[in-house]
């Protein structure tokens, strides 16, 4: 047995940092009772720095707080918390046609048009939770319409707002990686052969579409026939997009009893690592070119907290179904560089963004692209496997 779980009970470090730091953090600073929903713009010390309202983190903040809900304590402060999202994202958050928007004013006056499919994805996980922990019909209606108008767009997430001419079509991994999680989410609200069609369809584009057979690795994009393009996006890897999808299967294999998918989950997640891991500096390089090439992301040797606490939810499930020995020496080198770096004692809550060094470039808590979501689902998450593993080596 390794140090690290000798030394500490790590169901603990996650529970009460997740219940006793991440949580109070948001609770405090990110609630806006005036207008409505939440303001994610948060600096180092939780002060508001942006007053904007970005639609897919509304749905992601009033997800978070329902589910906690749901799974930890019924405790009406959360679900208090929780409505004022639904209610912000019902009365402000959607066009005519319930496609959500990107972002709004403080008072929810539209900034940006509904230019993807993602802020409708967290708003149909934030409806079904929330319909779950209330009951209420209406809710679970809205859920299930913005699940279907989902899938409306599933060929064509960026709609009238797609950049590209056609003339290089492929397909993202970002669709199918987010379906199998939104599926399982939607259990209680769909019919069990929807469940089961997605399901399919999700194992199949996630496991034998986008991850590729000879080198192990998951591309961000393909070939509407699956192939691999040599270009810019054609080469794409983005470590954090893979490893995520993996505890998702993982999950699904759990579900299905499918030891044959969890083990190829475990063996893509360590490949991923294998490849993706800074061995001058440490930490898990955001993207990477597939043929080694010079990537076109500028921010490409970033090191950024969600792929890191995904990495760790990752390989807890990975220890927790396996007991590998590979498995949890990988979760003892994510974790001592994810929590010595990211991790912030003295005023809560997570750092985002490192540089290649570990020095952190944006000392903000919060942002149009960081909000209630990776930092507390992961504590939460790596929780509730280390009380699985730490059961199993007392039995």
């Amino acid at each position: 047995m390794l140090d690290i779980m000798k030394e500490i009970q790590l169901s603990e470090l996650y529970k009460s940092t997740l219940l006793q730091d991440v949580i109070p953090f948001w609770e405090q600073n990110s609630v806006d009772w005036q207008n409505g929903g939440y303001y994610t713009c948060l600096d180092r010390k939780g002060k508001v720095f942006e007053r904007d309202k970005f639609m897919w983190l509304q749905g992601r903040q009033a997800w978070m707080f329902s589910m906690l809900y749901n799974n930890v304590e019924k405790n009406e402060k959360w679900l208090k918390i929780a409505k004022n999202g639904i209610d912000f994202l019902i009365n402000k958050g959607m066009d005519l046609e319930g496609n959500f928007y990107f972002s709004s004013t403080e008072q929810g006056e539209p900034l940006v048009q509904p230019y993807n499919i993602f802020s409708d994805c967290f708003a149909a996980m934030a409806f079904s939770q929330y319909a779950i922990a209330t009951k209420d019909e209406s809710i679970k209606k809205l859920a299930i319409q913005t699940y279907y108008n989902i899938l409306k767009k599933k060929d064509n997430p960026k709609l009238q707002f797609e950049k590209s001419t056609g003339a290089r079509p492929l397909k993202s991994f970002a669709f199918p990686m987010i379906l199998s999680n939104l599926v399982i989410e939607f259990e209680d609200v769909l019919k069990n052969e929807e469940v089961e069609k997605i399901i399919n369809f999700s194992i199949h584009e996630v496991m034998e579409v986008f991850l590729d057979k000879n080198s192990g690795l998951v591309y961000e994009f393909v070939k509407p026939d699956g192939s691999l393009e040599d270009s810019f996006n054609g080469r794409l890897l983005n470590p954090g997009h893979g490893i995520e999808a993996m505890w998702f299967m993982m999950d699904i294999g759990v579900r299905r009893n499918d030891q044959q998918l969890i083990q190829k989950a475990v063996n893509t997640t360590i490949k991923i690592l294998e490849h993706s891991w800074d061995d001058q500096f440490g930490g898990i390089l955001y993207f990477m070119d597939a043929n080694g090439k010079p990537p076109q992301q500028l921010e490409w040797d970033q090191k950024l907290w969600w792929v890191h606490l995904e990495s760790l939810i990752a390989l807890s499930k990975a220890y927790e179904l396996t007991q590998r020995k590979e498995v949890l020496a990988w979760y003892q080198k994510v974790h001592d560089y994810a929590w010595s770096h990211f991790s912030d004692p003295e005023n809560g809550e997570w750092f985002g963004y490192l540089n290649r060094q570990g020095e952190v470039l944006l000392d903000l808590k919060g942002g149009k692209w960081k909000g209630c979501f990776h930092v507390p689902r992961a504590m939460y998450q790596c929780w509730k496997s280390f009380e699985n593993i730490e059961r199993q080596l007392k039995d």
